[in-house]
C-alpha cells in the first residue's frame, strides 16, 4: 500500500471554499486503477495544516494518477495563493503495519 500526505495549511477564511473543492471536485479519482481511499482531514488546533492522505495499491498506480487527464482536470482551477499561510508538503510512504477494529 502506497499513501500520500499532503499538507496544506489553509487560511481560516478560505477553509469552507478549500473543504467544497473536495466535497466536488471535478476529477474522478474513484475511477483511477489503483486508487484506494481519500480522506480530508480538518485541523483542530489553530495554524495547523488540512492533511490530504490518498491511499493507492501501490506507487506506480499515484505516478499514473499524477500523470492522467483527470488529474489535470482536478488540478486546473486551484486556489488563489492568498488562501494559504505557508507552503505545504507532500510526503509518501509505504504501509508497513495496520491495525482495525474488530
Amino acid at each position: 500500500m502506497h499513501i500520500v500526505s499532503n499538507r496544506v495549511y489553509v487560511k481560516p477564511e478560505w477553509a469552507e471554499e478549500f473543504e467544497q473543492r473536495f466535497t466536488v471536485r471535478a476529477g474522478q479519482i474513484e475511477q483511477q486503477s489503483g486508487f484506494v481511499r481519500m480522506q480530508v482531514l480538518r485541523p483542530l488546533s489553530k495554524n495547523a495544516p488540512y492533511i490530504v492522505l490518498t491511499e493507492w495499491e501501490d506507487e506506480v498506480a499515484f505516478r499514473n494518477w499524477v500523470g492522467s487527464d483527470d488529474f489535470k482536470l482536478a488540478h486546473k482551477n486551484p486556489m488563489p495563493e492568498e488562501a494559504f499561510s505557508q507552503q505545504g508538503g507532500l510526503e509518501q510512504h509505504n504501509l508497513v503495519v495496520t491495525a482495525e477494529s474488530q
